[in-house]
């Protein structure tokens, strides 16, 4: 079963998704350069604080509490404390671009928990190999928004059509490690459907995805629980195809997502 990624800062919330179970809870810290980096998008700036790490934790029981920081600077190592002493169960560390600013992360953290790289710049993408058996890693994920911005695409999963994920999938069990990549929207939903993005996670092992703001919006006709059981009855026809027809699935996938690719490159 996929662990599903949920991004929020609200105790009661987080409760709901632990009730259903498989789910893992995201505080997000990220500020640094977020905002310039992807002005005039429609994406999440999170408002999320470091206190609310610790409301998080104490409402939870059983799932993981992950928590992004901001990318190495000069006052990592007092972040990385503080977040610890709220009771993070594991660290993101969002824009690195070279193996030595992982590996000088990793020894702030010093092994206190686990720590996710969110690979997002073709420089990690580039050198994943030298990074992914740093000590002290508990995970690799592809962050497919900021990846595909530093890649100069025009669609989010534009690396997934060129193989690129594929790529660091094989990557990470070599290393021993699990991944997961990008966002999914709810199943009959989204420019590519959120039923070929879990097609393509089933197909390639993924362990985790965030889920988009879309599962749990205001106006939504359908209970957030309901949407839920739904991405998990698809994970499990997912799981039953056999090799030639998830092959298939991609190469149909991966025609869409170029056909969507070229559609924004000619608006543009």
């Amino acid at each position: 079963m996929i662990e599903l990624i949920q991004v929020t800062n609200d105790p009661s919330f987080a409760q709901r998704c632990e009730r259903l179970g498989g789910f893992r809870i995201w505080v997000d810290l990220e500020r640094l350069g977020k905002q310039e980096r992807q002005a005039g998008r429609n994406t999440f700036i999170s408002t999320h604080q470091l206190e609310d790490v610790g409301r998080v934790r104490q409402a939870l029981r059983r799932a993981r509490l992950m928590v992004r920081v901001n990318p190495l600077n000069e006052g990592t190592a007092a972040e990385v404390d503080a977040v610890l002493a709220q009771g993070a169960d594991l660290l993101m560390l969002p824009m690195f671009r070279t193996p030595v600013e992982l590996q000088a992360f990793c020894r702030i953290v010093a092994g206190r928990v686990p720590v996710v790289p969110l690979l997002e710049t073709a420089d990690a993408l580039e050198s994943v190999e030298a990074w992914a058996r740093t000590p002290g890693l508990g995970e690799i994920y592809m962050g497919l928004n900021d990846l595909h911005l530093s890649l100069g695409c025009r669609f989010m999963f534009e690396p997934l059509a060129r193989g690129l994920v594929e790529r660091v999938a094989g990557v990470a069990r070599a290393a021993g490690l699990p991944f997961g990549f990008g966002g999914i929207a709810r199943m009959d939903e989204g420019e590519l459907p959120g039923r070929d993005v879990l097609a393509e996670h089933v197909r390639l092992g993924s362990s985790a995805v965030i889920l988009s703001r879309t599962f749990h919006r205001p106006d939504a006709q359908t209970p957030f629980e309901d949407e839920v059981a739904a991405l998990r009855q698809a994970e499990q026809a997912l799981a039953q195809r056999s090799p030639a027809q998830a092959q298939a699935d991609a190469s149909r996938i991966a025609g869409t997502i170029e056909a969507i690719a070229q559609r924004l490159a000619a608006r543009a």
